[in-house]
């Protein structure tokens, strides 16, 4: 049995999209090739390693086992890198950080930008994922750091305080909501929508709230920035719910209104995890350690 390195983090890479197509795209593999590797694999160990159907892939057992082993040996990897990278110029160390929308937009750019350039060897793989998913994510070893709300169940997890981030919702100054101090999210879903393209965190997020309300939200359109569904939200096409840090600044900009959301989970104080500081690589420790500097949050 011999796999080398490539195999295992394209393995990896499968169960973590749960497709070999996809997986295949982040070891930049085309379908044939990621497919030929997983069936050598396969081969060579006598056992299948996943089960495949038309939504995608699952692991079996086997694969479940090998996922944890690779997972670690990927983590030694790290570890080494951190380690010789003080003797070795040019050795790159990666460090996977999850977080969620509010994180990936707001807070996490100007600080990851200082971090980058005062550490030209360390490159981060930054991926947006809803603090439910983060959690495990961090305890299995996918990623080294996340960014969950203090709404997610940490299961364990060592937490340090980050940010606070607040909901609001953003409307033109002539909209019905627009002179209101504050106002329930159930009481937005008679209105309009602009929000996020794609699969933003925050998408899901709202959706949640609005299902437990027996709701849907209604969108008109959708856009890739907070600064692009604000300008929406100016115009009078719909409202958006941004975070308050986001809306200030388009205020700036914008003839806007910010009314807070009454709802307690409006209000969310944003934690970094790991699942332990201490066996974090030397890079990824020097990422947390940073992190935890940035902002309001300082750790004591």
């Amino acid at each position: 049995m011999r796999f080398d390195l490539s195999d295992l983090k394209l393995f990896l890479h499968v169960l973590e999209a749960g497709s070999i197509t996809a997986g295949g795209n982040r070891a930049h593999l085309s379908l044939a090739s990621a497919s030929a590797r997983l069936k050598n694999m396969e081969d060579a160990l006598g056992v299948a390693l996943l089960l495949r159907d038309r939504r995608g892939v699952q692991p079996t057992p086997a694969g479940i086992a090998l996922g944890h082993h690779a997972r670690c040996v990927m983590q030694q990897i790290e570890c080494m890198r951190g380690e010789l990278g003080e003797y070795a110029r040019g050795l790159k160390g990666h460090v996977r950080l999850l977080c969620n929308t509010a994180a990936l937009s707001e807070f996490l750019p100007q600080a990851l930008a200082r971090f980058l350039a005062a550490q030209p060897n360390i490159d981060i793989d930054l991926e947006e994922r809803l603090s439910h998913e983060i959690v495990p994510a961090v305890l299995d070893g996918s990623a080294d750091l996340g960014i969950i709300s203090d709404a997610a169940d940490p299961a364990g997890l060592q937490l340090y305080p980050f940010h606070d981030d607040r909901l609001v919702v953003v409307t033109g100054k002539a909209h019905p909501l627009a002179g209101l101090r504050r106002v329930a999210f159930a009481d937005t879903l008679a209105h309009d929508f602009v929000g996020l393209a794609g699969d933003a965190a925050l998408n899901a997020y709202l959706a949640g709230h609005a299902a437990q309300a027996g709701r849907r939200l209604r969108y008109r359109v959708r856009l890739r920035s907070f600064d692009a569904i604000c300008r929406m939200a100016e115009s009078g096409v719909g409202i958006a719910i941004v975070p308050e840090t986001s809306a200030r600044r388009c205020r700036r900009a914008m003839a806007i209104r910010c009314v807070p959301l009454s709802d307690a989970w409006a209000v969310r104080r944003l934690l970094l995890c790991v699942r332990d500081a201490n066996a974090l690589p030397a890079h990824a420790r020097q990422l947390l350690d940073h992190l935890r500097a940035d902002g309001p949050g300082k750790a004591g």
